[in-house]
């Protein structure tokens, strides 16, 4: 799975690393002073994550939450994020990552203590509201969850805190360290969906989203929250119909009304990002349709076109059932 592991001298002993060293014990695991000495040193081309990955782990240093830009997630709240993880085992041709990042390597930060008492901390700032705090910004939060093994840690975190409310975003249907954990009422996992024909095409080496489908499903039956991510909605001649098959597709596996919020987000980018998706996935049909550079950076569909598609998705799922509150524009 990994080429070599590169783990900080002062992590090398630890239980997590322990565990993988019994588990990978073919793999060479070699110590390190700091992982910022050496992830990202030398810029490693994104798409040489086809021929195998470094793992780096280590500790999370500086900021271990982080203020979520505007439209991240439902307004009235405010809402942080916290980084447990660099990169990302499945290849999505938008992904922000490939621009982000000078190497496709994975990282992992054990920390997890000490971004928990960040996460208490900033809930003296709020006392009187709703906190968010989500995980999935620089990595699917589940993919690996069976190796990094977190996951306990937040639960039990959240479960004492029900100001705090725990989003969990993802495109795995890695959801058995989920299920051996009891639902929480300020627990979310968020799954982001796409029309299969383009998770085939575009979100390359993620589950089907079928089986996406049937994760959701099972997490429903055992009493979990879930949430839907309709991001990135990409253009075509026939996007709307593509929709209005996904959209009845959730339904057939669960009641719209399970549905906690459901976000709906046009493609965009950075300008840094677009040019390494134009050298990356030249032939993608991501291209097919204009861009433009707004004022505030990003590269995306002109603002009427993106109203008009998001017009689009939001009325078939008004039509299936669902209801204007559970339903919000993410980065518009």
């Amino acid at each position: 799975m990994f080429n070599r592991v590169f783990v900080e001298e002062e992590c090398f002993d630890s239980p997590q690393v322990h565990q993988l060293r019994e588990k990978f014990s073919s793999i060479e695991f070699k110590k390190i002073d700091r992982i910022d000495h050496y992830f990202g040193r030398v810029k490693k081309p994104y798409l040489q994550k086809r021929d195998g990955l470094n793992l780096y782990i280590g500790q999370k240093r500086g900021e271990l939450i982080k203020l979520a830009p505007p439209a991240y997630g439902l307004s009235g709240e405010p809402h942080f994020y916290y980084v447990h993880a660099y990169n990302c085992i499945y290849e999505c041709e938008y992904c922000y990552l490939q621009g982000h990042f000078d190497s496709p390597d994975l990282v992992w930060f054990i920390n997890h203590e000490e971004v928990i008492q960040a996460m208490s901390d900033k809930l003296q700032d709020f006392s009187q509201e709703k906190v968010w705090f989500h995980a999935g910004e620089f990595s699917d939060s589940l993919a690996l969850s069976h190796l990094t093994k977190e996951l306990p840690l937040y639960h039990n975190f959240f479960k004492h805190h029900p100001q705090a409310l725990w989003e969990l975003r993802t495109k795995s249907v890695n959801i058995k360290e989920i299920l051996k954990l009891s639902p929480l009422p300020n627990m979310y996992i968020s799954f982001s969906l796409s029309p299969q024909k383009e998770s085939q095409e575009i979100d390359l080496l993620t589950p089907r989203t079928s089986h996406r489908l049937k994760a959701m499903q099972e997490l429903v039956a055992k009493g979990f929250h879930i949430a839907v991510h309709l991001d990135p909605i990409i253009h075509s001649d026939d996007f709307v119909e593509k929709y209005q098959v996904l959209i009845s597709q959730m339904k057939e596996h669960f009641p719209l009304e399970k549905v906690a919020y459901l976000s709906l987000g046009v493609v965009r980018f950075t300008k840094d990002v677009y040019h390494q998706v134009q050298k990356n996935y030249p032939e993608s049909r991501m291209h097919a349709q204009e861009f433009i550079k707004g004022l505030d950076g990003k590269v995306r569909y002109p603002r009427p076109m993106r109203l008009w598609m998001l017009q689009k998705i939001k009325q078939l799922c008004l039509d299936q059932g669902m209801i204007e509150k559970q339903i919000y524009l993410c980065m518009e």
